[in-house]
């Protein structure tokens, strides 16, 4: 299968010309092994049956000579030795070099116990995540995120993705082995990680065995309350109503970590600039999952159920957003942020970048008046801003689905199809 490029190449090569390690992390099946395989020179995968004595031997005996070989050096399923962690950091402070080691693993955490050292100053992390619709080359990436910070008086950009496509692409997700497969087979990818999750990833994170039953309906709770600050709390009440046993808090707790701690959830923080007037801001996190087909296969549904259910596709949609939002700001050296205060104002993406430069983005399927509230929206919050304290916005979009062109309007707001957006 020939190799599609990803956005996360260049930052690892920026990255192993900075530390002597970069550690890559995120959710299984989203490339992490194969996007290290692009630039790595010697490879020891860990968990090779037919090397595995032999490299524990090595490492009880004489770890260096484990480490020998052309650099970088990929070191695949390294927590299944976490002591290798260690070793690898004493071999860049002996070497003196940056572009040693490259570290990738299963999305299940090593074992900290059998560490001593944080690796502070040797080693950066890299975060990957499923693939955004422009490394599926379903986005024509004909809009720049990075170019929406240099305000420019136009864009252009045509949208190829109909509500249909839109359904599919959604539903099958940004797994990068589903892009070749037939749609059915592509579609099922989703299932069977859904599937792993539920009998054993989760179990893996910490050690401790979970109800498959209870697994299952606090993803579907989560999966209905895509882009919410839903709390624990409310959460068990969701959930408790199928739950025979009594179910507290606490548990609900416990496996919403398992769950962030193996890359199926990533929550989102709230922002909170600095603003003309005292408004309590929601500091709660928005909850979202890593990708949007993780969701829509918690609840057992397809593109066909999603067209079927506008509103239940405007949720799923602004998942895949968010994931897109976040590889291309990755990119940027930012972060993404949610805001919403006590009046329900909220703004579903803050592009929020190192310098303090920052773009308000609204996101709707699709529809005019959608456009409108959103637009709406933006200049709402954008007004709220104190601008003697900080920065107003660089630019304010509403991202959209359905639509046939990228453009700005009179507002001087940018309407932009994700079909059409790159980092």
């Amino acid at each position: 299968m020939e190799y599609k490029k990803r956005l996360a190449d260049q930052m690892l090569s920026d990255k192993l010309e900075a530390k002597g390690g970069v550690v890559i992390e995120g959710p299984k099946w989203c490339g992490k092994t194969t996007t290290a395989l692009q630039v790595s020179k010697t490879i020891i995968r860990m968990d090779d049956p037919s090397k595995s004595m032999l490299y524990t031997q090595l490492l009880n005996i004489e770890p260096s000579r484990l480490l020998t070989g052309e650099t970088p050096l990929l070191i695949d399923e390294w927590q299944i030795a976490p002591k290798l962690w260690d070793y690898v950091r004493h071999e860049i402070d002996t070497r003196g070099k940056e572009g040693q080691f490259i570290l990738t693993g299963s999305a299940v955490p090593a074992d900290t116990s059998e560490i001593t050292h944080s690796g502070t100053g040797r080693f950066t992390w890299l975060m990957m995540r499923t693939m955004s619709l422009y490394e599926s080359m379903e986005s024509t990436g004909e809009v720049s995120l990075a170019s929406l910070f240099d305000k420019p008086e136009q864009i252009y950009g045509t949208n190829r993705l109909d509500l249909e496509k839109l359904a599919y692409v959604t539903a099958r997700g940004g797994w990068p082995h589903a892009l070749d497969m037939k749609e059915k087979n592509a579609l099922v990818q989703a299932y069977d990680y859904y599937d792993a999750v539920v009998k054993s990833d989760i179990n893996r994170a910490d050690g401790i065995t979970k109800n498959p039953e209870r697994v299952k309906a606090l993803m579907k709770s989560l999966a209905r309350n895509q882009g919410s600050q839903i709390s624990n709390n409310a959460i068990k009440e969701d959930i408790s109503f199928h739950d025979d046993d009594n179910l507290c808090t606490d548990t609900v707790s416990l496996y919403i970590n398992a769950l962030k701690q193996i890359y199926v959830i990533e929550d989102m923080p709230s922002w909170n600039p600095n603003l003309r007037s005292k408004t309590a801001i929601r500091t709660a996190d928005t909850r979202y999952f890593v990708d949007p087909s993780i969701a829509i296969a918690s609840l057992g549904l397809g593109p066909k159920d999603l067209l079927n259910d506008l509103n239940i596709f405007g949720f799923m949609f602004e998942t895949l957003c968010i994931r897109d939002l976040r590889v291309y700001t990755d990119c940027l050296g930012g972060q993404v942020y949610h805001y919403r205060d006590k009046t329900g104002l909220e703004c579903d993406a803050v592009i929020h970048l190192r310098n303090g430069h920052y773009g308000l983005v609204e996101i709707k399927l699709g529809g005019q008046q959608a456009i409108l509230e959103g637009m709406k929206n933006l200049k709402k919050l954008a007004d709220k801003i104190d601008d003697t304290k900080m920065l107003q916005p660089d630019f304010m979009m509403v991202l959209i689905g359905v639509g046939d062109y990228a453009y700005k309007n009179s507002d001087g707001i940018y309407i932009v199809p994700i079909g059409c957006l790159k980092n």
